[in-house]
C-alpha cells in the first residue's frame, strides 16, 4: 500500500501509527441529469463537483489526500436511488447526497446498517435533526420544519406580528417532500390563528389549472409553495395569469432559482422565496473557480449556471462536505479517512465567519456548530425576491430564525416514534 499522504497541521507521528485507509477520497454524486427535475438537478450537481474540482486542483484535495468524485444518474427516481446507492456503497463513499426526499426515506435504514453518513442539507426527513435517534443522518444547515416556521415568521413581520384569520394556502409537489411542512404549517396555523389549506399538484407539476382556479376562487392572502422542477416554473405562470401579487407567492428554497422565474418573463416580477445561502459571484472563491475549474476546461458543465441559485447551493454543499472531512481527518489524526471517521468530522463540524471568509465565501451561509444532539444546524434562512428587470434575485431580509421550540418538539415526537417502530437506543449521553 502507498505511504500515506498527511494531512495539513496533523502530526507526523499520529499519522504514520495509523492505518493506511484509502488512496483517495471518495465523494459520490446521485444526480439527475435529465427528465422533468433536470432544471434543479443540473446546476446543483455542477456546483457540487465544481467545487470538488477546486479542492483538487488547487489543492491537491483535502489534507493532501486527492478527491475522486463519481456520479450516479437517478432522474430524480427513488428506486433508482436505491439503485445507485447499492452500486457505489462497497467503495468507501464518505458520505451520500441524494438530493431527493423519497430516496432518502428509503437510504436512512440502509445507511445505519451501513455505517454509511448521509446528508441533506434542506430536504429530507426532518427528524433526522435529531442525531440521538439518527445517528448517520445529517440535515444542517436547515430542514422543511425550519422552512416552513422561517416563512410564518417572515408574514408576521409583513403584519405587523398578527397573522389571525389570513388564509395561508400550500401549494405542494405531492409526495414525501412536498407533503413535509403540512404538520407545521398546521400548528403554526393553530398557533397564529391563520386558515391553512393544502392543494396537492401531482409529478411532475405540468398540469395546475384545477389547482390555480381553486386559488383564484379562495383568494388566499398568500401563497407558500414546495415545488420543484417544472412544477415552479408553471405554477408561477399560472399566478402570473391569475395576477395574483407575486409579492405574496413564496417558494421555499427548492422554487427559487433562476431556472423556475426566467421562462416566466416580466410576469414573475416580484415572485419571493426562501434561501439558505447567498447567490452570484460576488465571491472571493469565483475568482479560483474561474482559474483552476473553468478556465481550465474542467467544469462539470457548460458554464451557463455558475454563479446560479442552485449551482451555489451544490457548491456550498461540497463546501460543508469538505470540511468535516477536514475535521474527520484533524479527530482521527489520518488523513485517508473511512465513512465512519468522516461521520464523526460531520457531527463535529464547526462553521465559522472566519473560516467561510477563509474559504472565499465570506457572509455566504450561517455560522453554526454540529452535535450529537443536533444534527440540524441552526435552522435559519433569508428571504430574497426576483426582480425581473434586472435578471437577479435580491435579498430582502438578513437571517430569520425559525420557532426551534417548535420544530424541536415536533422532531422529537417523531424520532422517539421512529425508534420505538425500528427498536432503537438513543445514541447521545
Amino acid at each position: 500500500m502507498k505511504m500515506m499522504r498527511l494531512a495539513a497541521g496533523i502530526a507526523a507521528t499520529l499519522a504514520v501509527a495509523a492505518p493506511v485507509m484509502a488512496e483517495n477520497l471518495h465523494f459520490p454524486m446521485l444526480s439527475y441529469r435529465t427528465g422533468a427535475y433536470a432544471p434543479g438537478g443540473i446546476p446543483f450537481a455542477d456546483g457540487y463537483q465544481d467545487y470538488l474540482t477546486l479542492l483538487n486542483e488547487r489543492d491537491g484535495g483535502i489534507g493532501g489526500v486527492p478527491i475522486r468524485i463519481s456520479e450516479c444518474e437517478t432522474a430524480y427516481n427513488t428506486e433508482r436511488g436505491v439503485e445507485c446507492y447499492e452500486s457505489i456503497r462497497g467503495d468507501n463513499p464518505l458520505v451520500i447526497q441524494p438530493l431527493s426526499t423519497g430516496i432518502t426515506y428509503q437510504l436512512i435504514p440502509r445507511v445505519t446498517e451501513d455505517g454509511i453518513p448521509l446528508h441533506t442539507m434542506g430536504y429530507g426527513r426532518t427528524s433526522a435533526m435529531e442525531g440521538d435517534v439518527f445517528p448517520w443522518v445529517f440535515n444542517y444547515p436547515a430542514n422543511y420544519w425550519d422552512g416552513a416556521s422561517v416563512a410564518i415568521n417572515y408574514l408576521l413581520g409583513e403584519n405587523d406580528g398578527s397573522l389571525q384569520d389570513k388564509k395561508i394556502t400550500l401549494l405542494y409537489h405531492n409526495s414525501a417532500y412536498g407533503r413535509e411542512p403540512i404538520r407545521t404549517l398546521e400548528a403554526l396555523a393553530e398557533t397564529y390563528g391563520f386558515n391553512f389549506n393544502p392543494i396537492a399538484v401531482d409529478h411532475p407539476g405540468q398540469e395546475q389549472g384545477s389547482q390555480w382556479l381553486q386559488i383564484r376562487r379562495e383568494r388566499p392572502d398568500y401563497v407558500l409553495m414546495w415545488g420543484w422542477g417544472v412544477m415552479n416554473a408553471v405554477a408561477i405562470q399560472e399566478a402570473a395569469n391569475i395576477r395574483f401579487p407575486m409579492e405574496n407567492f413564496i417558494g421555499i428554497w427548492w422554487s427559487g432559482s433562476e431556472n423556475d422565474v426566467r421562462p416566466v418573463g416580466a410576469g414573475a416580477d416580484g415572485y419571493t422565496a426562501l434561501t439558505l445561502h447567498g447567490t452570484g459571484t460576488d465571491y472571493p472563491v469565483y475568482a479560483d473557480m474561474q482559474r483552476y475549474v473553468i478556465d481550465a476546461g474542467l467544469a462539470a458543465g457548460a458554464g451557463d449556471q455558475v454563479g446560479s441559485v442552485l449551482y451555489s447551493r451544490g457548491m456550498y454543499a461540497a463546501m460543508l462536505a469538505a470540511e468535516a472531512a477536514r475535521t474527520a481527518q484533524q479527530i482521527h489524526g489520518v488523513a485517508e479517512i473511512t465513512p465512519a471517521m468522516m461521520r464523526d468530522g460531520m457531527e463535529a463540524l464547526t462553521i465559522t465567519e472566519e473560516r467561510m471568509a477563509e474559504l472565499g465565501l465570506p457572509n455566504f451561509g450561517p455560522a453554526f456548530s454540529v452535535s450529537c444532539e443536533n444534527h440540524g444546524g441552526p435552522g435559519q434562512a433569508m428571504v430574497q425576491r426576483w426582480d425581473a428587470s434586472a435578471d437577479r434575485w435580491n435579498l430582502i431580509s438578513d437571517w430569520i430564525q425559525s420557532d426551534r421550540e417548535l420544530v424541536g418538539r415536533l422532531a422529537a415526537e417523531d424520532a422517539a416514534a421512529y425508534a420505538a417502530e425500528n427498536n432503537i437506543q438513543p445514541a447521545c449521553n
